[in-house]
């Protein structure tokens, strides 16, 4: 099957996250936003279906992912449907489960990623909420931030199948989910990344082995792998790495 992902062109954004679990498993796909509209792709066609033209079904918003006859939204809800197709995801149900709810988890991180440059709303500049992002950041630096990668540190921890992977002894869409969210930490907050990492062996461990795989360095090497840019969720502004 070829899957087709519809996210903003230009951006990692949140379609990052399903661009990874494709690239990883050398899935059959076609990035739609960053397409050519003379071969059909871009904002165009995925605007037909937001509207409800192409499909009864509409997604609220980008992205989603058409797979065959199937319309799939929202990044959890991707994942959880991609991760066994692609042998990222558990044959255990219960495992599967919790793979999704750890998943859901670090969604709950990405929304914090994001307000700490929109703070009151996204729809003003960061230029209009700069004193609000400062209180935010700091905030999100020494508590927030902590607290996850914490979580994810005993996650790994007690894992019982052994420390190397999330979710089981192999490799889950949620570990990549892991990589993306804490290589986009890096590139915002890099001042405190650096020292908040110090007390996460084992989330660092396994980052590095993700960027590693054989599927994902060539694909993090490649012109498919979109920039971090302060347009996307993790954005780089020194002032809020001054913490």
């Amino acid at each position: 099957m070829r899957y087709e992902l519809h996210y903003w062109p230009t951006i990692q954004g949140r379609g990052e996250f399903i661009r990874l679990a494709l690239e990883e498993a050398g899935a059959d796909y076609v990035d739609v936003g960053n397409g050519s509209e003379e071969d059909g792709l871009g904002m165009p066609v995925m605007e037909t279906y937001l509207n409800g033209e192409a499909t009864p079904f509409p997604p609220f918003a980008l992205p989603f992912l058409k797979a065959g006859d199937l319309i799939v939204s929202h990044v959890a809800n991707i994942l959880q449907f991609l991760g066994p197709r692609l042998g990222l995801a558990p044959e255990d149900e219960a495992l599967r489960l919790w793979a999704h709810g750890l998943q859901l988890t670090l969604a709950d991180l990405v929304t914090e990623a994001h307000d700490i440059h929109h703070p009151i709303g996204s729809s003003l500049y960061y230029e209009d909420q700069k004193t609000e992002a400062k209180r935010r950041a700091e905030g999100f630096i020494k508590e927030r931030i902590p607290k996850f990668l914490d979580y994810f540190e005993h996650v790994l921890e007690d894992n019982p199948k052994g420390d190397r992977y999330l979710v089981g002894d192999s490799l889950s869409y949620v570990d990549l989910s892991l990589f993306q969210i804490v290589s986009g930490l890096r590139y915002a907050l890099p001042k405190a990344m650096q020292r908040i990492e110090a007390d996460m062996p084992k989330v660092v461990d396994l980052v590095s082995r993700v960027a590693q795989r054989p599927n994902i360095k060539a694909y993090l090497a490649s012109d498919r792998r979109l920039p971090f840019s302060e347009n996307g969720i993790f954005r780089h502004y020194p002032e809020l790495d001054e913490v």
